[in-house]
């Protein structure tokens, strides 16, 4: 049995958002998205694949398709296959998101 511990899995990087992966299968992958200070997602589409953002910590403006919205800590939404989604981290703090996306292919 994998065992992780999220606090392990926080990197950020100056360049560009990071992507630090928990767990993968053929089937899904969980990663925690790290974003400094104006970091972006920039809006892009999965055509088979469905995702899942979760806010561990911090604040940022989520877009799925045509609605952007800002979520906070605890807060979460889903980008259903086929619709343009993205994150901003439009605030002074680091952003942490957790991120589910099934199936994977």
């Amino acid at each position: 049995m994998k065992v992780v511990n999220i606090s392990e899995y926080q990197q950020f990087s100056q360049e560009k958002m990071k992507k630090n992966n928990m767990f993968e299968s053929s089937r899904f992958f969980c990663d925690i998205y790290c974003f400094e200070p104006g970091q972006e997602q920039k809006g892009h589409i999965h055509g088979e694949q469905d995702k899942v953002y979760l806010v561990l910590e911090g604040q940022g403006t989520f877009q799925v398709g045509s609605e952007k919205q800002v979520l906070g800590t605890g807060q979460g939404t889903m980008a259903p296959a086929g619709e343009e989604h993205g994150v901003k981290n439009h605030t002074d703090q680091r952003l942490k998101v957790l991120v589910f996306v099934a199936p994977n292919h």
